[in-house]
């Protein structure tokens, strides 16, 4: 009787065991036989050919620092500040980043109250510098600072821009 049912078992184990993922296994082998890439080719390189600036063309090269060049009479402009003037202690400082902090009106002159990065505080009134573009200040008023700035363009010419400083509550 043993034998019989170990007969009987493997005769059962045998016939479950192949055809459970036989068509699984049919897929995967015949899935990729009619499919044959075709890679192109890689596109063919052409050498490099270096430009010379300097074959006559008026190009400039721009890996040489360009220099402003003088107009006529030697003169870059007729706005050009004062270089030789000594710095005021607020012209160290970007513009954005100071700020007028309050307003003082002492012997009929209207003093601004700036804070500098630095964290002090600086009193300052028309006819002082401000700023790193030579701000020279032109108005003081309860609510903003009025300045004229000198900046230098590309070209070497001097420029005046009107700034303010509004007061930051």
């Amino acid at each position: 009787m043993r034998l019989f049912h170990l007969v009987f078992a493997s005769i059962l184990l045998t016939g479950c065991g192949g055809q459970e993922f036989q068509d699984l296994h049919d897929f995967v082998t015949d899935a990729g036989k009619d499919m044959r890439g075709k890679i192109p080719p890689p596109p063919e390189v052409k050498p490099y050919e270096p430009f010379a600036y300097n074959n006559g063309t008026n190009l400039s090269d721009p890996f040489k620092p360009r220099k402003p060049e003088l107009r006529s009479g030697g003169s870059t402009g007729g706005n050009q500040p004062d270089m030789d003037r000594p710095k005021e202690a607020l012209e160290e400082f970007p513009l954005e980043s100071l700020r007028m902090v309050g307003y003082l009106y002492q012997k009929k002159v209207g003093y601004a109250v700036v804070r500098a990065p630095d964290a002090k505080l600086h009193r300052v009134k028309a006819g002082n510098y401000i700023g790193m573009n030579f701000g020279l200040i032109k108005e003081v008023t309860e609510t903003e600072i009025a300045i004229k700035e000198t900046v230098q363009d590309s070209t070497g010419d001097w420029s005046e821009r009107m700034s303010s400083l509004k007061l930051v509550e």
